[in-house]
């Protein structure tokens, strides 16, 4: 895995985009928001193992405990199997994810002296995946060529509604409760004020502060997955647009609660330590009411990241809604890196198929053809040196107008493109873009030209003020389609016309015209300026 991280990493360099503008200074004053601001984000630490309350024979022992005069009548049964799995690749890793399974790094039956976002068993290599430990149903057809071990054999009620419906005066909250006590985890049971708060939902709200909009008051995390646990049981919810989440199932004992940052406008944001599609940020422990926590500039910078990027790319792809501004989405499952130690970002498409496909790429990169791998990143962001909410929400709009262009051209468009950006970058000595003056250049304007100025159109949206000068320094001239906003045509009239036959300044030229006109005079003045 390391070995071919680092063919990877080089090729993202080769393909970064070289993000100038603006860099911005002060962090908004007068804010605190203390929950969360004590968790560590790195390697969690486990402490001793713990007995599990919804093991089969504990649940039972509860359960006769309670109703000792139905415990003949009512037959507990294993609902679920708590396991491990050892995937030998990323391959095997999506194959479980595909069938169903959520997986946590690390077991659910131990103590956590130290909370984290990850773990790696100490006896796998570092450069494999880790055990992997879930929750299935008592019937899951385990794949053959997949290892795996079964830790317990476990019951859960709310997964056993004919048990459930043999008598409803029955209390399984209560049962586990019991359990609990059996088993030495008392410590674990959430103390409510009243009976009724015995049962509680989760639910809470997740926020963000961005120090120059919305005049620094939080707002949502959106979209976002919120998951708890308590041992083996297990409930996840998105949060909504504001950033409000409520799970389905009832706890009452204190939870484990992280954010996974899979969201549900259907990207993910990875990795941790190893190449996971989407990255986990702790929440910390906490009752079953549910966490409330704000994120700002002074929060954990990985977080802060996280959080941002899953906002922009929220906020992106909600706007390229047909209502709004009639944009291509980027493909589905779309997958993001965060590179804190790298300032440039990519829009390589990895995932969905650009470059690993050509043969004329395989003969350039060679090796780097076997990196069809289902965790390759689509996009990565570039984050060093970026502190600035405004920062990292401008380089992902960047990247994702690169997305949803690549939705209009496709593969071989692509990997024309950055065959030009690997060459010019080799035969200039590092220039990003080369001079403009190879084969292929036109690939990169109009691709530069486009994902510079949408970035400036986010940005200007977003924050007030002039239209940013965003790539205005370099050999193509995003000026063109700014021009073009200011006298009329859309985002949408634009993109529309960028197919895979335009490929040159002219070409787009001409398309435009064609599509539009009514705008010819228009269209030629800009183009004569540029």
């Amino acid at each position: 895995m390391r070995g071919r991280q680092i063919v990877l990493l080089l090729a993202l360099v080769l393909m970064s985009c070289s993000k100038e503008g603006l860099r911005h200074s002060g962090r908004p004053s007068g804010i605190d928001y203390y929950y969360g601001s004590d968790l560590r984000h790195e390697k969690i630490v486990l402490g001793e193992r713990l007995e599990n309350p919804y093991k089969t024979e504990n649940m039972s022992k509860a359960f006769a405990s309670l109703y000792p005069t139905k415990a003949d009548r009512v037959d507990i049964k294993t609902t679920n199997l708590y396991v491990r799995f050892l995937p030998a690749d990323e391959q095997q890793y999506e194959r479980l994810q595909e069938m169903g399974v959520e997986m946590l790094d690390h077991p659910m039956d131990y103590s956590i002296s130290v909370d984290g976002d990850w773990y790696h068993d100490p006896e796998i290599p570092e450069t494999d995946v880790t055990w992997q430990y879930a929750v299935v149903p008592a019937g899951f057809d385990f794949p053959d060529d997949i290892r795996h071990e079964v830790i317990h054999e476990c019951y859960l009620a709310e997964n056993d509604p004919q048990t459930r419906s043999l008598d409803q005066d029955i209390d399984w909250q209560a049962v586990e409760r019991e359990a609990y006590f059996l088993t030495g985890n008392a410590d674990r049971i959430h103390e409510p004020s009243t009976k009724a708060a015995a049962k509680v939902k989760p639910s809470g709200r997740i926020t963000i502060v961005d120090g120059h909009a919305n005049g620094g008051k939080p707002f949502g995390v959106a979209g976002v997955m919120v998951s708890c646990n308590s041992f083996v049981k297990f409930a996840t919810s998105y949060t909504d647009r504001d950033g409000y989440y409520s799970m389905s199932k009832e706890f009452s004992s204190d939870l484990r609660y992280r954010l996974v940052f899979k969201n549900e406008r259907n990207f993910s944001i990875g990795f941790n330590l190893v190449l996971l599609p989407a990255s986990v940020s702790t929440l910390g422990k906490s009752g079953p009411e549910g966490v409330n926590m704000t994120v700002t500039r002074d929060s954990e910078d990985k977080l802060f990241r996280r959080c941002v990027v899953n906002n922009a790319a929220y906020d992106y792809i909600g706007r390229c809604a047909s209502s709004d501004l009639g944009l291509s989405d980027p493909p589905a499952d779309l997958r993001f890196w965060i590179m804190h130690g790298m300032e440039a970002s990519s829009a390589v498409m990895l995932h969905h198929g650009a470059i690993v496909r050509s043969d004329y790429l395989e003969k350039y990169l060679g090796s780097f053809s076997s990196l069809i791998e289902f965790f390759l990143p689509d996009i990565t962001i570039g984050a060093k040196g970026k502190d600035e909410y405004r920062d990292i929400y401008s380089t992902t709009c960047h990247e994702l107008a690169h997305a949803s262009h690549f939705s209009k051209v496709g593969t071989e468009y692509w990997n024309r493109y950055i065959l030009y950006i690997i060459e010019s970058f080799i035969r200039t000595g590092g220039m990003t873009y080369g001079d403009g003056t190879a084969s292929g250049a036109g690939y990169c304007e109009i691709g530069e030209m486009w994902a510079y100025y949408l970035e400036s159109r986010f940005y200007k949206d977003r924050y007030g003020g002039n239209f940013p000068t965003f790539g205005t320094s370099y050999w193509f001239y995003p000026q063109i389609f700014r021009s073009l906003d200011e006298r009329g045509l859309t985002p949408a009239d634009m993109l529309a016309v960028l197919k895979p036959e335009v490929t040159s300044k002219s070409d787009l030229k001409s398309a435009l015209i064609l599509a539009c006109p009514e705008k010819r005079t228009i269209i030629e003045q800009v183009f004569s300026r540029y």
